[in-house]
């Protein structure tokens, strides 16, 4: 990154406001629970005091803002995470994800009526960089997928 943290508004500080921005107020925000939100309660801390800069309505970021009813313990978090993700109501329910990310739900009609769509760009099995000669667009392409990652190929 430069060696220096992204602007402060833009960086993950609050589970409530990423998650109203992922799931209501932002239609471009296509973030998902990385690996860490079930096992590493460390990743919401700032244990090395980084400075990672002030927001625009005046907010020192420092560790992640947890929701209520973590009672702001990041393991608390963490272990209700993990009981949620291991839950019956998850098990039963596993399968409309794996048809959102790896199967017909992900490409067509399916995913359109899913509301499963993204930029072609994003779609690497529709995108072969080595026909595009103009190496402004292979780049811009190029910085849309280091930022925003692709769709895995269908199983």
């Amino acid at each position: 990154q430069g060696g220096s943290f992204d602007v402060a508004d833009r960086m993950f500080h609050s589970v409530k406001s990423t998650w109203e921005s992922a799931s209501r107020d932002n239609m471009s925000d296509v973030r998902e629970l990385t690996p860490e939100f079930f096992y590493l309660p460390e990743f919401l801390t700032n244990a090395n005091h980084f400075e990672l800069g002030c927001m625009q309505d005046g907010t020192v970021l420092g560790d992640v803002q947890l929701p209520p009813w973590a009672d702001e313990d990041p393991h608390k978090f963490i272990l209700l995470h993990r009981q949620a993700l291991e839950s019956d109501y998850v098990s039963a329910h596993l399968h409309r994800w794996i048809d959102l990310i790896f199967g017909y739900k992900q490409h067509g009609s399916a995913a359109v009526e899913a509301v499963n769509t993204y930029h072609p760009y994003f779609y690497g099995d529709k995108m072969d960089l080595n026909n595009i000669k103009d190496p402004l667009i292979k780049s811009t392409i190029l910085g849309f997928i280091s930022n925003f990652g692709q769709i895995p190929k269908q199983v």
